[in-house]
């Protein structure tokens, strides 16, 4: 599996990119953000990719962020959202919004990516709510897996700010979802700050 590509950038359009990477071209699918991210042609960039293997072809999706690349794969893992959908909505949301939309229900807001019409956006925002809340809880972020390796632990972190900041949960994006989830993943996040030395104030749940 191609985990992340690193090369000169041949060419960018609004949703391929292609990379040379040791004399060989990859084309890469990415999304609309992805793409505004990436530097000019002839520059060098990094994609972190997902491989899809089909009877017929071998495609790259490919991403400006680990969280992004997560994100995707975590969308399309529900039932009627292939890499299309996955790719357009990432065109127009941020993981946190994504996370945001899913703890919250909000499905509309996925209707507003090309292709995913209310039925479809429903079933995201149902199946995702508890991925979502797991993950925070787990620290494992959008795919389920262990963490990456944690960057060195600010000086003074923010009361709500533990190991999640391993995947890119920032303390607003983790506040912003506090709402939305359900007790027993609030119960778990704080057991998890409480362990890990982290000053919580009474009331919090």
């Amino acid at each position: 599996m191609i985990y992340s590509l690193t090369g000169k950038i041949l060419k960018k359009t609004l949703d391929t990119v292609v990379i040379s990477c040791a004399g060989v071209g990859y084309a890469v699918q990415v999304p609309l953000t992805t793409a505004e991210s990436l530097p000019a042609p002839g520059r060098e960039g990094t994609v972190y990719t997902v491989m899809n293997v089909t009877e017929n072809d071998v495609s790259l999706y490919g991403f400006a962020t680990e969280e992004q690349r997560s994100c995707f794969k975590m969308l399309t893992s529900v039932s009627g959202v292939g890499p299309k959908a996955g790719l357009a909505i990432l065109s127009i949301m941020t993981p946190e919004r994504v996370a945001l939309a899913a703890s919250s229900g909000d499905h509309k807001a996925f209707t507003k990516a090309n292709g995913v019409g209310p039925k479809l956006a429903q079933r995201i925002a149902l199946e995702l709510k508890d991925k979502v809340g797991k993950g925070l809880a787990d620290g494992t972020g959008f795919g389920g897996g262990a963490a990456a390796a944690a960057p060195a632990r600010p000086a003074h972190p923010p009361r709500l700010w533990p190991h999640w900041w391993r995947w890119g949960t920032t303390p607003r994006m983790l506040l912003r979802l506090w709402p939305a989830l359900t007790k027993p993943c609030r119960c778990r996040i704080l057991s998890k700050l409480h362990c890990a030395g982290f000053r919580v104030r009474k009331g919090v749940t």
